[in-house]
């Protein structure tokens, strides 16, 4: 698994470009054993999607703490922390001075030589002032060249065009640094959200800056922000920090729609890839509803989303960054890519292959008006375990609640719609749930107090029942 914080920051460029070099490979964390978490917002597992691979281990024992260690392979967060890359400068071999022999004593042959080449070079004067007369004649009369009546900063970019909506996005998107009290840290991106000077990114992204670290938001004009964290979310992966000393012109991006996103529509990503700040990249919705999880590497915590998919290059910096449609509207936030590094899905920190993943904006909308009202996420719950084994058949409720508590949480919205241990949710309204992990991530989807429709199964017989997501707040 790649992660967000690994890598120093990109060294000044040089006055010419340096020859080319590897980049540098990050270690490939361990990954955890899958067990059981309660998708009354206990999150972390083995998602079962074509955008996850699992190692194919199963789990039949829940895992007590909260929250859950993530999969074993899970796609690489997708944006921090770019790395240098190294290599001599240019010239080793270009500067070699050549030194005039001595003048010979006499003046003979000499002077004869000396008025030759002052005859050559008025000839050569003459020679080249007829050509350019010649030129400019024949110019007129015949050239098939074309010369262009306005030069590149007098285009017009036509409302639409990718030019056009990454002029108007980039100044309202920042390259967040953030480090720890002890200087570990990364780099990411964000977003304005609002003219308060709210800044909407990825969980991961701050998260070293939570406790006592140090945080900076810099626009692409150069002008640099501290900043403070108001509130993170881990499940959901989504954080807002806000700028210290906000300017007053803050310019809001436009937040769309990403209910109404079809696949094959256009995208527009902006991040700071491997620390190269304000790098816009396109390409299109490849799918929708992606169960995915994701983890910063570090053995202990994984964030589930239902995914946009897209293959607009994402790399490590674009954490956080908003992915734009046609219009320049946000549908999401760019949040993870899938790597094929070290022989399998997830690990080691990798370039693009075409498979990023960004958490849809209405969730992500829902999330971070939350953390700015209160501080605290608020995460939607049916109040059951389900077994995180990685399967294709469904969500099964466990036998064994996490930590040793009731499966079924006595009173719940599980438990009030009759849902019991042993029951298989195969749909949660017409999304098709093949795992634990989808289920968790299509209930994050919805807001408590959201009515569904669970669809399972009981004794080989298929059941449906009505169900009121209950609530929970905070990650602990």
């Amino acid at each position: 698994m790649s992660t967000e914080n690994e890598g120093s920051a990109v060294p000044p460029a040089p006055s010419a470009p340096p020859p080319p070099a590897d980049a540098p490979a990050a270690s490939a964390p361990q990954g955890a054993h899958p067990g059981a978490a309660s998708a009354a917002g206990d999150p972390y597992g083995t998602p079962a999607s074509q955008a996850h691979h699992d190692a194919g281990e199963s789990a039949s024992v829940p895992d007590p703490s909260w929250p859950p260690p993530p999969p074993p392979s899970t796609p690489a967060y997708g944006g921090d922390g770019g790395a240098g890359h190294g290599g001599g400068g240019w010239g080793a071999g270009w500067g070699a001075t050549h030194q005039q022999p001595a003048p010979k004593n006499g003046r003979g042959r000499g002077g004869l030589v000396a008025a030759v080449l002052v005859a050559a070079l008025a000839a050569g004067g003459l020679g080249g002032g007829l050509g350019y007369t010649l030129a400019r004649e024949n110019d007129s009369g015949g050239s098939t060249t074309v010369s262009a009546g306005t030069t590149g900063g007098n285009v017009k970019r036509d409302p639409g065009t990718v030019a056009a909506v990454a002029a108007a996005a980039l100044p309202s998107t920042v390259t967040i640094e953030a480090a720890s009290s002890s200087g570990e840290g990364g780099t990411g991106t964000g977003f304005v959200f609002d003219k308060q000077g709210h800044i909407v990114t990825n969980n991961h992204v701050v998260a070293d800056a939570v406790d006592g670290g140090n945080l900076s938001a810099t626009f692409p004009d150069g002008k640099k922000y501290e900043a403070e964290v108001v509130g993170n979310a881990q499940g959901y992966d989504v954080a807002v920090i806000k700028l210290k000393n906000a300017p007053s012109d803050l310019k809001p991006l436009a937040l769309g729609n990403s209910d109404d996103v079809a696949v094959g529509d256009s995208t527009i990503a902006i991040g700071a890839p491997f620390g190269l700040s304000n790098t816009v990249t396109t390409g299109i919705i490849s799918a929708k509803n992606r169960p995915v999880a994701s983890s910063d590497g570090s053995g202990s915590k994984a964030s589930y989303m239902s995914a946009l998919q897209t293959d607009a290059s994402i790399n490590p910096g674009n954490s956080g960054g908003p992915l734009l449609d046609a219009q320049g509207n946000v549908i999401g936030i760019n949040s993870a890519i899938q790597s094929t590094s070290n022989g399998g899905f997830g690990t080691g920190q990798a370039g693009s292959i075409g498979l990023g993943f960004a958490i849809p904006i209405n969730q992500a909308k829902y999330v971070a008006q939350e953390l700015i009202r209160t501080g605290k996420p608020v995460y939607a719950k049916i109040g059951a375990s389900v077994s995180l084994e990685d399967t294709t058949g469904g969500a099964k409720i466990t036998e064994q609640g996490v930590g040793g508590a009731e499966p079924v949480d006595p009173g719940g919205p599980a438990d009030k719609a009759g849902l019991k241990p042993g029951d298989v949710i195969t749909k949660l309204d017409d999304r098709v749930i093949d795992s634990g992990p989808t289920l968790i991530g299509e209930i994050w989807t919805h807001k408590p107090g959201d009515e569904v429709t669970i669809t399972y199964e009981r004794g080989g017989k298929e059941r449906t029942t009505e169900l009121t997501l209950g609530s929970r707040v905070g990650d602990s």
